[in-house]
């Protein structure tokens, strides 16, 4: 049995329930409570001493980062195309997975838990990542509908959530058309779920 431990408002968490849906894969959901801050417990820590969510098990495979987890899940249950064993193919992916984790993380990751949670953070140095990293996603769509190998991969769910949450950290999509056409994209595949806060963009 697939369990994932999670919080419910996380882009972290909900890039792989969103991958778990798309896969059709039934899973075991514990909600840890941020506010009593059940991830640094002694007893969390033995799943992820680093004390974050998510963390997924199966069976006795445990994994912890949500572009991690997005990898094992579509390498274990996915086609080909999630996660493509192609060296070229894969790296591809694996670029847009380091932005999730860089630009994406810094920028509007950044906005939304300081608008939404109250978060200090540096907004001028992370309105502008948010910026550049929209700039560089718009431009790169104009001429495809998904962002490595112009196929649906889990590059394209790694970045989804905290762009389609970034009016939570007081952004503006409306400029970044292709972004939004993308975005739309997404939300029209079978299984697609959403989260509270998320900005849809029905294309």
């Amino acid at each position: 049995m697939l369990t994932l431990y999670e919080f419910g408002l996380s882009g972290n968490c909900h890039k792989v329930r969103l991958l778990l849906s798309l896969l059709g894969l039934q899973y075991q959901s514990t909600l840890l409570n941020n506010a009593e801050r059940e991830h640094k417990t002694e007893q969390f820590l033995q799943l992820n001493p680093f004390g974050q969510v998510p963390v997924l098990t199966d069976g006795d495979t445990l994994v912890r980062d949500s572009q991690a987890i997005l990898v094992y899940l579509a390498r274990t249950y996915g086609a080909d195309e999630w996660f493509p064993h192609d060296p070229a193919k894969m790296a591809e992916v694996v670029s847009w997975l380091a932005v999730a984790a860089n630009e994406v993380a810094r920028g509007p990751n950044a906005l939304r838990l300081h608008h939404k949670f109250g978060r200090a953070i540096n907004i001028e140095e992370a309105t502008q990542i948010t910026v550049h990293v929209l700039s560089i996603l718009d431009t790169h769509l104009q001429s495809r509908h998904w962002l490595a190998n112009n196929t649906l991969t889990i590059a394209d769910i790694a970045i989804y959530p905290y762009i389609a949450l970034v009016n939570e950290g007081k952004f503006n999509l409306e400029p970044y058309l292709h972004v939004q056409n993308w975005m739309g994209r997404i939300e029209h595949l079978t299984g697609y779920i959403t989260m509270p806060g998320i900005q849809q963009f029905n294309a």
